[in-house]
């Protein structure tokens, strides 16, 4: 059901890959209610996925933009304000990407060069992403930027590998550069901090099922699905969460607050 929470508002929405992701259901629900935006990825990730497909869908004009670049963040910006008439209301920053996980590279035995790849894909382009903004003056006031995380940035999961450290980073970004952004222009930043979700990035970690299947267990309302995600994101973007920024905000189904569930109990028990 849509309410037109997002009538006469305009963004861009990164890291839309495939139908899978949680910024494709995001670009979805910001259709259904009213909201225009730009659709943004890397050339690479945009030749694997079917962004084109969400483009027709929601009527929305594509622009590849490496996020780890000034220069292309800078026309990426110019070029949405062109085609969207004005100041930007929204922004989705829906990255991540580890080359050690992907490449199975242990925690303790990483290859620095991959890592710092992926803390400036991951995290560093979030503050790049907001100082083009910032330095642009292109948020409207009372605009709202939010960003995806995941609870590794405060618990260890093991398996999740140097992508936790990407999120602690993202996250205290998102408090540094939102308190900046807040007084100056008057404009909300917040992180999502997300149940294990089977998006295409989310499956390559591993152990990834066993993720899904413990926290599921856990929760008393159970894992929050990407359209969860995306319903939770377009509230962050309405005029009904003004007062809202600075917050890591969980959605997981009360899993952040858990130590242990009857569920999973029963599981140790009966083994």
């Amino acid at each position: 059901m849509a309410y037109n929470l997002l009538k006469g508002k305009k963004g861009i929405i990164f890291g839309a890959l495939d139908e899978n992701s949680i910024a494709w259901k995001t670009a979805e629900r910001v259709h259904e209610e009213g909201g225009q935006f730009v659709l943004t990825n890397a050339p690479v990730a945009m030749r694997m996925g079917q962004i084109n497909e969400l483009a027709e869908k929601t009527g929305s004009q594509i622009i590849p933009a490496d996020a780890t670049s000034e220069e292309d963040l800078q026309q990426l910006v110019e070029q949405s304000m062109e085609i969207l008439g004005g100041k930007i209301d929204f922004v989705l920053h829906s990255i991540g990407m580890s080359i050690n996980v992907r490449k199975g590279k242990h925690y303790t035995d990483q290859n620095y060069a991959w890592t710092q790849k992926g803390t400036d894909v991951s995290a560093m382009s979030f503050h790049k992403v907001m100082q083009t903004l910032y330095k642009a003056d292109a948020m409207n006031e009372w605009g709202s930027i939010v960003a995806l995380t995941y609870m590794a940035a405060q618990r260890v999961f093991p398996d999740y590998n140097d992508m936790a450290d990407n999120k602690a980073y993202l996250e205290s970004v998102a408090r540094s550069f939102g308190y900046f952004f807040g007084r100056d222009k008057k404009v909300r930043v917040n992180t999502i901090s997300q149940s294990p979700t089977p998006t295409t990035a989310g499956s390559g970690v591993k152990g990834f099922d066993g993720f899904i299947a413990y926290a599921d267990k856990m929760s008393p309302l159970g894992n929050a699905t990407a359209l969860d995600c995306a319903n939770y994101t377009v509230s962050l973007f309405s005029d009904l969460t003004r007062r809202v920024t600075l917050q890591n905000l969980y959605n997981d189904g009360g899993f952040s607050n858990m130590g242990v569930s009857d569920a999973v109990m029963e599981a140790f028990t009966k083994e």
